[in-house]
């Protein structure tokens, strides 16, 4: 069984990489954008790639593949630990749950206030796009500090033993 989940795997990543080298090769090689793909509003001495939008679709897609394949193995993972020992599967979740409530704590703290930015007109000074910033800013200032209170910590906590 494990043979044959390396081979899949081995295959996988050949296959990833023949497409990732054909897509970078179409974005490098392929020309430049003519038509409607090409941006008003930007230099037209600057290059403008023709095939931008398949760089950008296989990067997505890579991006949603290696988060679902995250996640899978994390269920997983939880499964068979919960068959072994249910009670430390069940503490592993402590740290899920706290980052949850961080993110739950930090949306609740984010301002709706819409901005006032000079010669910006676009659609994404809204309230949800500005709690969600600032929700990604608290969480951020938070588990820096977190990380460097245990930091302190665990150095304070290794000298006193």
């Amino acid at each position: 069984m494990s043979k044959l989940s390396y081979k899949i795997s081995y295959y996988v990543l050949y296959a990833m990489i023949v497409l990732i080298l054909i897509v970078l090769g179409l974005f490098f090689l392929g020309g430049d954008a003519t038509g409607a793909a090409v941006l008003s509003g930007v230099d037209p001495d600057m290059w403008q790639p023709a095939n931008t939008d398949a760089l950008l679709y296989l990067m997505y897609g890579l991006f949603g593949l290696a988060v679902a394949a995250t996640i899978i193995a994390a269920i997983f993972q939880f499964g068979s630990a919960l068959k072994d020992n249910p009670v430390s599967a069940i503490k592993s979740l402590i740290g899920l749950i706290l980052l949850v409530l961080v993110l739950v704590v930090s949306w609740a703290m984010g301002s709706e206030e819409t901005l006032r930015i000079p010669g910006y007109s676009g659609t994404d000074n809204v309230p949800f796009w500005l709690k969600l910033t600032d929700m990604f800013l608290y969480s951020i200032y938070f588990l820096l500090g977190a990380t460097v209170v245990a930091i302190i910590l665990s150095s304070i906590k290794k000298k006193l033993s």
